[in-house]
């Protein structure tokens, strides 16, 4: 017959033993500091002073003292003297100095492996419901990376459905960003919570914006909207190409350039300036009672509207002379010099034309 269990060592009562109760009192004694194990403290290596009654110590891999050479046991004091116990793999053991379930894991004394996979529900600091799975309750919640980068992902299950963070006051929601109801990114918010208003949307397609923040026409001037680039002018647009949609301008706000006919400037509101220098002539062909030169035709550096006629005016080039012209059309005129004595003086005239390019 065995003289002790195979589990917990505990000594059996053998057959015509004298002191049988000593042997029933040490298997007492043994299972008094096993079952429903309690420990002082994990890793010791220094034993207490002043020890109490039933107080177990999980001993370290150096223990000194009445300790020494009884690494990794249980040490209990029991009846002014200590007591030595090898836990088994798999003892559970509630360490009091933390407050935590611990298990013996043949080498250590590690918290109980726990699966977090399928769980029902995690609430930290409350309680989860049956919509909100995680719920976390403090004064902030981190996500760091390990070692890296580090990404938050809300996926939904598909473009009409709604993937998005959404801020509360006192439960109440007033700014929501994500995707909603589609994958065009948007922020939308609301004063009350029932009615919302989507302030900004990105086109998944070409990332333009669009929404109550944003300029809605080149008419809008709603104070506090976004100003769009093409509704807007600014250093980038002020000067270049001018053109215009339906006679709503869409390119830059003032066009300059010129040719071999002179000069022209053109405006986002449809005006148009022609200048010119004309070949110098001289006044000594009469016509009437006045002398006058007449010049080749002006062909304007830039055409204008097709319903716009152009005004033009100038200046003879010296004193005492003066221009007059013929009816303009769209892209020229006859300029004529006129002057109440006959010059000689050769001099080229100045001219310049108004009108509307749309």
């Amino acid at each position: 017959m065995p003289q002790n269990t195979p589990r917990l060592n505990l000594p059996f009562l053998q057959p015509s033993q004298a002191q049988k109760h000593v042997t029933h009192n040490e298997a007492l004694r043994k299972l008094d500091l096993t079952v429903q194990l309690s420990l002082t403290s994990l890793n010791s290596i220094t034993p207490p002073a002043v020890p109490n009654q039933g107080d177990i110590h999980a001993l370290g891999a150096t223990p000194t003292g009445d300790w020494t050479g009884h690494a990794g046991k249980l040490a209990a004091w029991i009846d002014t003297a200590w007591h030595f116990v090898a836990p088994e793999t798999g003892w559970l053991a509630w360490d009091l100095s933390s407050g935590s379930l611990k298990v013996w894991d043949g080498s250590l004394w590690i918290d109980p492996p726990i699966s977090t996979d399928n769980l029902p529900g995690v609430g930290v600091g409350t309680d989860h419901d049956s919509t909100n799975k995680l719920s976390v309750r403090g004064a902030a919640t981190l996500l760091s990376h390990e070692g890296h980068g580090h990404q938050l992902k809300i996926n939904k299950a598909n473009a009409g459905e709604t993937a998005s963070l959404l801020f509360q006051s006192n439960w109440t929601g007033h700014a929501e960003m994500g995707l909603s109801g589609s994958t065009g990114f948007s922020v939308k918010v609301s004063a009350d919570g029932d009615t919302w208003n989507e302030a900004l949307r990105f086109d998944p397609a070409t990332g333009l914006a669009s929404g109550s923040a944003v300029q809605a026409s080149a008419n809008d001037t709603t104070a506090g909207r976004l100003m769009r680039a093409d509704y807007g002018f600014g250093p980038g647009n002020l000067l270049g190409t001018v053109s215009e949609l339906a006679g709503a301008p869409t390119g830059a706000v003032i066009e300059r350039g010129g040719n071999a006919s002179g000069d022209y400037v053109r405006f986002a509101d449809g005006t148009q300036i022609c200048s010119g220098s004309l070949s110098a002539v001289t006044c000594q062909t009469p016509e009437g009672s006045l002398f006058a030169s007449q010049t080749s035709n002006w062909t304007f550096p830039m055409a204008f509207a097709a319903d716009s006629t152009p005004a033009v005016s100038g200046n003879g080039g010296v004193s005492g002379r003066f221009l007059g012209c013929d009816a303009p059309s769209t892209t020229q005129v006859v300029i004529k010099v006129l002057s109440t004595i006959a010059d000689a003086t050769e001099a080229a005239p100045t001219v310049l034309a108004l009108g509307r390019w749309y």
